[in-house]
């Protein structure tokens, strides 16, 4: 089940054409209020419930947008909505990465580490901790980076991360004031 992409700038004219695009960044809330398209709003992929999201749209024959940080959490996004028998979700391709390189209106807040820095450091760290332990402990804490060497093989081949949704999931990933955003494009280059 592939999803259906569109570029950084055919999302510009869209906006341009149609103001009421209803764009959904999938990130966390952290990495949303460190930088996120003006119009977009923040659901994040581990919250997304497809049959209340299509509930609520605004309009159920116009397109749902999604967006991440490069595009493969809004492309899960995709993927569960099309599941959920909605067949009209768009990734945008290249993420807010690739929006904000073609000069679409952002909004730019405090600088957090990215989920991906975040994955890395975190498998990083146990498989260290896991080579330390069984050199000085016991031998068995070998089976420490192995498994974290088989969950790393198995989200590159399912292009899933459970160390990722677990990450998105802690406090410091979640702010207290949780910025939404608008959900739509009316009038970006006002503000922006």
């Amino acid at each position: 089940m592939s999803a259906a992409f569109i570029s950084p700038a055919r999302l510009a004219e869209l906006c341009k054409a149609a103001p009421n695009i209803d764009l959904i960044d999938v990130r966390t809330p952290a990495e949303f209020n460190e930088l996120h398209v003006q119009f977009a709003r923040n659901v994040p992929l581990d919250q997304l419930d497809p049959a209340a999201l299509i509930q609520t749209q605004r309009d159920p024959t116009s397109p749902l947008y999604f967006i991440c940080r490069t595009g493969s959490r809004a492309r899960q996004a995709c993927e569960k909505l099309k599941k959920a028998g909605f067949s009209n979700a768009i990734n945008i391709e290249g993420g807010t990465v690739a929006c904000d390189q073609v000069g679409l209106a952002m909004v730019r807040g405090k600088k957090t580490i990215a989920l991906e820095r975040q994955v890395r450091i975190a498998a990083g760290s146990l498989v260290l901790l896991g080579v330390v332990l069984a050199w000085f402990v016991h031998p068995a804490f070998t089976a420490l980076s192995a498994f974290v060497g088989a969950g790393l093989i198995f989200s590159g081949v399912t292009d899933t991360c459970g160390m990722g949704l677990l990450l998105a999931r802690m406090p410091w990933n979640r702010n207290a004031s949780e910025s939404i955003g608008s959900g739509s494009c009316k009038n970006p280059a006002a503000s922006g």
